[in-house]
């Protein structure tokens, strides 16, 4: 309630605060919210300890609405009292929520105590927190839900300790849900990862035996083949890879646009390229690179077509990705006119859907022929 632009009438703050309606109340809550919010404003530090001290006293007080409006104007400032985040951190989830996912004035006991006595959903919260420490990923692990395991082991931005991380390899013997997030993780030691693989390929050894009877032999040679490439395959993609944690990031901030996948190819960063165009099209990073190579562009143009990718920029997009590939120059023309002219002819509702049986890891040559067997001009 300031008395002027880039003023605080302290004097009016604590008058509202004063007042025990409801209503007094909640325009309170308001004020200070929006107080906190704006845009270019510094707060004093008399300022941030007096409006932090009125929330402290009224908002056990103010309706569950208001006290998300006050969660969600708070949750980003880092110079608030460690008692009022907490506070707000054990409310209901739907104001607790921004709190947890996005504070870093909590620290790791508050998380620790929140998972230990709060709800399913508070839990959730803290497994997709930008940041989550080892300790913080054991007292997860500890409460034995499989869907806040599974949630933890999704966040690229968790810390998992080694001796929680070998806890989890051995409870995925069981828990068939945890295997494919685990050996997707950067941080899996090459030991467990062989220790998984070999669990998996057993399994399956056996059941393949049973089912075709074909010969022991034969079959474990197979198995054994196929783990050893799982192995080398989980530990190459496991290493740092700086572009898919870049693309996961713009994504996040809904920054991937048609100008930065042509900067990215222009610029000869092929592998952003992939992890860009996988985010943004939300497919399978293998998938992309496929797209990339093949010879004749037609699921690059497919997905350009179902993100609504302006024809130029196609154009410009298939242009550079043959220079990402040895090409005949005398078919380099022929190509791209080619590639224009199918992207041209794409229904864009057929191409949407294509993208859709990707994204469910349909086989791409089958959603392929589905497209181009099926009606592709006319609305665009």
């Amino acid at each position: 309630m300031p008395a002027q632009p880039g003023v605080i009438d302290e004097a009016a703050l604590l008058r509202l605060a004063r007042e025990k309606s409801a209503d007094a109340r909640a325009r309170l809550a308001a004020t200070i919210s929006d107080l906190f919010a704006e845009q270019g404003r510094v707060l004093t530090d008399r300022e941030r300890a007096l409006m932090a001290d009125i929330l402290r006293r009224i908002l056990r007080e103010i309706e569950i609405s208001v006290r998300r409006q006050v969660a969600q104007a708070i949750a980003s400032q880092d110079d608030l009292p460690r008692d009022l985040l907490v506070f707000l951190a054990n409310d209901e989830i739907e104001v607790a929520f921004p709190i947890l996912r996005g504070s870093r004035v909590l620290q790791d006991e508050d998380l620790i105590e929140v998972i230990r006595n709060r709800t399913l959903e508070h839990q959730l919260a803290i497994a997709n927190r930008y940041h989550v420490s080892a300790a913080v990923s054991e007292a997860l692990v500890q409460t034995g839900r499989q869907e806040v395991i599974r949630e933890l082991l999704q966040n690229k931005d968790a810390t998992i300790g080694e001796a929680t991380m070998e806890y989890l390899v051995e409870q995925s013997r069981r828990v068939d849900t945890f295997q494919e997030p685990i050996l997707r993780r950067a941080d899996l030691p090459e030991d467990l990862a062989r220790r998984m693989f070999l669990w998996v390929s057993a399994a399956l050894r056996t059941y393949i035996v049973d089912r075709f009877a074909l010969p022991p032999a034969v079959v474990d040679d197979l198995m054994e083949r196929a783990a050893r490439e799982g192995i080398a395959r989980t530990v190459e993609e496991g290493r740092e890879r700086p572009s898919e944690k870049l693309a996961e990031r713009l994504a996040r901030h809904r920054a991937i646009t048609p100008e930065l996948l042509i900067s990215a190819l222009h610029d000869g960063e092929v592998s952003l390229f992939v992890s860009l165009l996988a985010r943004l099209a939300e497919m399978r990073e293998p998938l992309a690179k496929r797209m990339l190579f093949e010879p004749g562009g037609e699921g690059l143009a497919i997905t350009c077509k179902a993100l609504g990718f302006p024809r130029k920029d196609f154009s410009v997009i298939f242009l550079l990705s043959r220079k990402a590939r040895p090409e005949n120059a005398r078919t380099f023309k022929q190509d791209h006119e080619a590639a224009m002219a199918f992207f041209d002819r794409i229904d864009t509702l057929a191409a949407q859907s294509v993208l859709r049986q990707w994204q469910r890891d349909q086989d791409y040559l089958k959603a392929l022929r589905e497209i181009e067997s099926g009606p592709l001009g006319g609305r665009r």
